[in-house]
């Protein structure tokens, strides 16, 4: 009798999860993969287009049928799961499962901050979170002539913990190319006590010393309340406001309507095992950007392509046991890294177990042009897989 199991988004996890379970559930069983367009973009590309080190058709991920035999590629919008029913609907008819991933990611929500979603439609502020928002801002840093840079962090939790840091600081790369970076200051404002807190204090005191000492000032515990893009002025929680001339600004995330409409935690994002990324629904599993991962510390599991990688094979080897096919015991690890690019084509790296008890056991690695190169060979090994 064949089976149909169902992942919704086409992102790194959803990928990769598609690409296990066909190779681990029988011939007769269906994967149903679906996703909006079928073409975005890798989230770790995104800070070297703003850079100027990528051109935005280098970095977009267009999975062909090739890359994935024997699934099926769905085209259309999710717009809801009736989990009591098991059926999925879609913008193109209902799609009925009898296992599902969820691997939605995260979506980007301006409107959670007053004046933001202006300041990016009318150019008062810029962006690195989006293909178009990464090259414009390439053009805007290429045309800076000097005054004040702000880079803020509009909310947590947000997609890849380092991105902020990566981008003040190849931001200061690009103005000592153009030789902006005298006429200038560059302060980054979140409000996290440290960069990456989840990966200990450690590691964000040597990230807050590597931006001082290129020039760049820190902010801690500094949440933004408002944005005016004529005055260009932030008002930041109390009341108090800085000027800018130009803002960078790492959009409030929040988790796509199609999981937030699941109610299965207050704020929308999806709760799941932290060893079999199981949810507390049956035949249902999540991954990636959208789930809600507890480390034994309490803090959440970062949102990082990384981890999505390592989650789809365990939520599809969970699947395929839950239909009876052989596969191995599904167990997430914990383990992951990440790079954090600090110009002239050198990099540092984030890595450890981040399931360790107490807390994650982190260490931060030296920048080198090693870390650089391994960063780019992972770009050109996921890319050269899914656009086969």
């Amino acid at each position: 009798m064949s089976r149909t199991v169902a992942i919704l988004g086409a992102g790194v996890g959803g990928l990769y999860a598609a690409a296990r379970l066909r190779r681990l559930l029988a011939d007769s069983d269906e994967v149903v993969l679906v996703d909006r367009s079928f073409d975005g973009v890798l989230g770790l590309s995104l800070p070297w287009v703003m850079r100027g080190w990528r051109q935005a058709s280098q970095v977009r991920v267009r999975p062909v049928p090739q890359a994935l035999p024997g699934v099926e590629m769905v085209t259309a919008e999710a717009k809801a799961v009736e989990l009591g029913r098991r059926i999925i609907i879609t913008s193109v008819g209902e799609i009925r499962y009898d296992a599902l991933i969820l691997a939605p990611g995260a979506a980007l929500s301006p409107t959670g901050v007053p004046g933001l979603a202006e300041a990016l439609r009318t150019g008062g502020a810029s962006e690195f979170y989006t293909l178009q928002g990464a090259a414009t801002l390439h053009e805007r840093l290429r045309a800076f002539e000097g005054g004040r840079i702000a880079l803020v962090v509009a909310g947590i939790p947000f997609r890849c913990p380092a991105a902020p840091y990566e981008g003040a600081l190849l931001a200061a790369d690009l103005l000592t190319e153009t030789g902006a970076v005298e006429k200038g200051r560059i302060d980054v404002y979140t409000p996290e006590p440290l960069p990456m807190p989840v990966a200990g204090p450690v590691v964000g005191e040597s990230l807050v010393q590597m931006l001082s000492q290129r020039g760049i000032g820190f902010h801690p515990q500094t949440s933004v309340e408002s944005i005016d893009a004529v005055r260009r002025e932030v008002t930041w929680s109390g009341g108090a406001r800085g000027h800018y001339d130009l803002l960078i600004v790492v959009p409030p995330h929040r988790p796509p309507d199609v999981a937030a409409n699941l109610e299965l935690s207050p704020a929308g994002w999806l709760p799941v095992d932290a060893r079999t990324l199981k949810t507390e629904v049956d035949g249902v599993w999540a991954i990636g950007d959208a789930t809600q991962l507890l480390l034994p510390s309490g803090k959440p599991l970062p949102k990082a392509a990384v981890f999505a990688e390592a989650e789809a094979s365990v939520a599809a080897d969970g699947v395929a046991r839950y239909l009876g096919c052989d596969a191995p015991e599904p167990w997430f690890s914990g383990d992951g890294y990440c790079y954090i690019e600090i110009g002239g084509r050198q990099s540092a790296k984030g890595a450890g177990n981040f399931l360790a008890e107490p807390a994650p056991v982190i260490s931060l690695y030296e920048p080198s042009e090693a870390f650089h190169q391994e960063k780019s060979a992972q770009e050109s090994a996921w890319l050269s897989r899914w656009n086969a």
